[in-house]
């Protein structure tokens, strides 16, 4: 299953309403009386309660409401978490009714995702770009060479729409109608031909609703500053390299995944200010959720490469 890590709590009651899709359709449009919670923030936990309950209800959506055994969970983890927020992760997922918890780097999996070769002894380098947290590893022989996590990503590019047009139209917009600015036009580098879309939101001059048309350049220079700061991540990673491992990467380019690896342009920006080539992986946006599963599935292989099992 695919769904974002939102939920929905009805106060009253103090229930879970809804989790994933259904909850995200919600945001923005609720009542008083329902608070839509983002349990994860910058890829780590920010409401252990909530988090746990998601668990628990993504597990009873997969294996059904009455188990005879408990599953075993693997859960992709930022490179630069600490090790209270590791402890908190193996806990929701131990109290959500898991009978395992197996962390694992979230860079190593996007490249398993990827198809990168993650054991040959030739360096490949991995940018994970997701919704909390941008990812930057150069990973040889089953292991991490060098990483570095940033936690600037999707999120972050969605707050930076919004404020530019709040700044800039006078018009307040929700996280959805900015996500949606994202995906449609939104670009590293400046177009020839751009795209234009039309958004609604509240004028906050009038307190009236409003429409008004945006260009692409127009948010191509809202989001540059996080760019820029996912870029000298993946500098600072590049400079850390062994030369060796250096030699490969020129080689072979580095390779882009996540949700954000889908904004236009992005890998050419990446390319023109780092001087090394960067392909998008096959489905960027599942290859972490891919590379969990095929570590799961092949644990003994990839037991080096793992962090802890609880």
């Amino acid at each position: 299953m695919q769904e974002p890590s939102v939920v929905a709590v009805s106060l009253a009651e103090n229930k879970i309403l809804a989790v994933g899709e259904t909850a995200k359709e919600m945001l923005g449009r609720t009542p008083d009386t329902i608070k839509i919670y983002r349990p994860l923030k910058d890829g780590v936990i920010a409401d252990f309660r909530v988090t746990q309950a998601m668990i628990k209800y993504f597990l009873d959506k997969v294996c059904g409401k009455f188990r005879i055994f408990k599953p075993e969970l693997m859960i992709g983890v930022p490179a630069g978490i600490t090790s209270t927020e590791r402890r908190a992760v193996i806990e929701a997922g131990m109290n959500a009714g898991a009978k395992a918890v197996y962390l694992a780097k979230e860079p190593i999996l996007a490249a398993i995702g990827a198809g990168i070769p993650i054991n040959s002894c030739s360096g490949n380098m991995i940018v994970d770009i997701g919704g909390g947290t941008a990812e930057v590893a150069v990973i040889s022989l089953g292991g991490i060479v060098t990483c570095n996590s940033l936690r600037t990503a999707g999120d972050k590019i969605d707050m930076a729409v919004s404020d530019y047009i709040k700044k800039k139209h006078n018009l307040a917009i929700g996280e959805q109608t900015a996500e949606e600015i994202k995906v449609k036009i939104a670009t590293a580098l400046p177009e020839k031909e751009e795209r234009k879309i039309e958004i609604r939101g509240r004028d906050l001059v009038s307190g009236l609703p409003k429409n008004i048309k945006i260009s692409g350049n127009e948010i191509c220079g809202a989001i540059s500053d996080t760019l820029t700061g996912i870029i000298q991540v993946i500098k600072a990673v590049l400079r850390e390299t062994p030369p060796e491992l250096s030699a490969d990467i020129m080689d072979k380019g580095m390779v882009l995944s996540g949700g954000g690896a889908l904004l236009r342009n992005f890998p050419e920006l990446i390319a023109q200010s780092t001087g090394v080539p960067c392909t998008i992986a096959e489905e960027p946006l599942i290859c972490v959720a891919k590379g969990t599963g095929m570590v799961l599935e092949n644990l003994d292989i990839y037991k080096k490469s793992i962090m802890i099992k609880k």
